[in-house]
Formats: C-alpha cells, structure tokens, sequence
C-alpha cells in the first residue's frame, strides 16, 4: 500500500509540475496524510506554536544544524557560527527549554546535543519540501514561455 500510495503521488507531482501559480499549489493536487489524531486543545496548540517559534530564528537552525552532526560545546558552536557566546547561549537555552536540545555540564565546558529526535524528521521534511518548491520554479523560469 505505501509503495502504491508513492507511486500515486509521483504520479501527481509529474501533473502538478507545469501548473505553477507562484504563490501555492492546488491543495486538491496533493495527497494528504492521514491524521493520527484528534484536534489539539487550546492550550496543546499554545505548546505546539511556542515550538514552531524556537525554531522560527535562523540562528537556531544554523545551531541545530550542526548538533544534527553530534554534541558540540558552546565554545564549539561559537567557532562554527561566528557568533558570541554571549549570543549562542541564549539561542541554546531557549532550545534547551523547549525540549529541543539536551545539555550537559563537563567542569567548565557546556555541551549540547539534540534530544528530540522528531527534529531530524522535521527539518527533512520542511527541507524536502522546499527543494521540490524551488525545483519546479527553478523549471518553470528556466524555460522560454514556449517549452513550458
């Protein structure tokens, strides 16, 4: 069934490949997954935006990017990003308060690593998703109108 279910939306996504609108894709073109669960509360749906927002920063997915790589210190990150210590622990925290990264103290140093694996499926699929995006644009303005 899930070898049939991806074969039907390569089958679509060959159809939706000339239909560009610039600014969405048909939302009746896409297959939808199917939900797990029933609606979230109120307050569920607080918890889920205060998680959307620790990851809404730049400089917090250019950290998670290299934790994805293994625990690193601050020091560490300081040296791969540029940025201050000052700067990244504050980034850090807030990561760590989410429950997005695990932290742990050596004398002086302070390493962090990822400890909600459900990060790496995310950043794959908003990852994935935007390369298709680009892809089909990069295709549709690298074309004269006539070979579209």
């Amino acid at each position: 069934m899930l070898n049939a279910q991806g074969e039907r939306m390569a089958e679509k996504k060959g159809k939706n490949e000339n239909k560009l609108d610039n600014r969405r894709v048909d939302s009746k073109d896409r297959e939808r997954p199917e939900l797990k669960k029933e609606p979230l509360s109120k307050e569920a749906l607080e918890l889920v935006a205060a998680r959307f927002r620790a990851l809404g920063e730049a400089s917090r997915l250019e950290l998670l990017q290299h934790l994805m790589q293994g625990e690193k210190s601050v020091q560490e990150l300081c040296q791969l990003t540029g940025s201050s210590q000052a700067n990244i622990s504050k980034h850090l925290s807030l990561l760590a308060d989410q429950g997005i990264l695990a932290r742990r103290k050596q004398g002086l140093f302070v390493f962090y690593s990822i400890a909600d694996q459900s990060i790496y499926t995310l950043c794959d699929t908003v990852c994935g998703a935007l390369e298709n995006r680009f892809a089909i644009v990069q295709k549709h303005f690298s074309h004269s109108p006539s070979e579209r």
